[in-house]
């Protein structure tokens, strides 16, 4: 990592606080984190009962389920689930959905 070099310029809250944001390790658990509340949020409750884990690696959202016959349904929908995920987090982060 590249150390900057110290700005004594008076800065507001929000540009500090987006230069934080913007450090790689920071944003990537951000990301996790957004995509994990937009499946739950876009899901429902009733699905996200039967939701043991949801992961987020590279573009790709793992979600495991202990109900097999709600995975199988989820399977043919794929695609519409991944258009609304990536409508909930404004952006296309999410490129493929693994159901285990």
């Amino acid at each position: 990592m590249t150390k900057k070099k110290r700005s004594f310029e008076p800065q507001t809250i929000s540009e500090v606080l987006g230069e934080l944001i913007d450090q790689k390790n920071i944003k990537v658990g951000i990301t996790k984190v957004r995509v994990e509340q937009a499946w739950k949020t876009t899901m429902g409750a009733s699905v996200s009962q039967y939701t043991q884990e949801v992961n987020f690696r590279g573009s790709t959202l793992f979600v495991n389920l202990n109900s097999a016959p709600l995975r199988e349904e989820l399977s043919y929908g794929k695609e519409k689930i991944l258009r609304h995920l990536n409508e909930a987090l404004g952006a296309e982060i999410i490129s493929k959905i693994v159901l285990r």
